[in-house]
């Protein structure tokens, strides 16, 4: 699968070559402040067939529930978010599905942080629902 992306203003770009590992849906805290809503619709991919480039990205580290660090990475100038890694995943990354230039094929196949999930936020019919992280 070779999937492309970019932020808002497209100073950040990226391609991925693979099939993602998962599709996901984070409703934890810090995805939802990151997103600017109701929290980050996620692929869980291998970060040797991810490449992003773009004079504009910056990242930014926060510290995850289970005390890992999570790097986030964005673009500086329009504040996109474009994918997150954290040590607890070595390898991995997990790419922002809303900055795909196609994200129309792809439905999220889990959901994790259930229990911070906003009380309006329907479920996602058929995907698994984890109360934190499996």
């Amino acid at each position: 699968m070779h999937l492309t992306g970019q932020c808002n203003c497209k100073g950040v770009t990226y391609t991925f070559d693979g099939e993602p590992e998962l599709a996901g849906f984070c409703h934890c805290k810090a995805c939802q402040r990151q997103a600017g809503g109701a929290g980050s619709f996620f692929l869980l991919v291998d970060e040797a067939g991810l490449e992003i480039k773009g004079d504009t990205l910056k990242k930014y580290v926060t510290v995850a529930d289970s005390g890992v660090d999570v790097n986030r990475f964005f673009c500086g100038t329009c504040g996109s978010p474009i994918a997150s890694r954290a040590i607890s995943f070595p390898g991995k990354a997990f790419l922002k599905a809303g900055t795909l230039d196609d994200s129309s094929q792809i439905t999220p196949t889990v959901e994790v942080w259930c229990e911070e999930a906003l009380s309006w936020m329907p479920e996602v019919k058929g995907a698994p629902r984890y109360s934190k992280a499996p």
